[in-house]
């Protein structure tokens, strides 16, 4: 299992307009090969930022399965007008569990 892990940094203002065109956005990524769950969580001091969380079954299935479809196409014109500047994406792996 694999971990997408994005910190969203959103547009002043565009905040409530990000989380409804996120509401439509997550059927996208939720329907893809090797989608496990995600979390989309709102930052307490800050308003404007995000952690979105995906688990994903390989990163492939993030990075190649994902990223080259058609789908992700509808999930860039959904959301990346939102962020400032455009978040890195970094994934992880499982170390340790208790």
């Amino acid at each position: 299992m694999i971990l997408e892990v994005a910190v969203l940094n959103i547009v002043p203002g565009k905040h409530l307009d990000f989380e409804n065109s996120f509401k439509q956005a997550q059927r996208i990524i939720s329907s893809m090969k090797g989608y496990i769950s995600h979390e989309l969580q709102k930052c307490v001091e800050n308003d404007h930022q995000y952690i979105l969380l995906v688990k994903w079954e390989t990163l492939e299935d993030h990075t190649v399965g994902f990223r080259n479809s058609d789908e992700y196409q509808e999930w860039k014109a959904l959301l990346h007008h939102f962020y400032d500047p455009f978040p890195t994406v970094e994934h992880y792996q499982i170390v340790l569990v208790t």
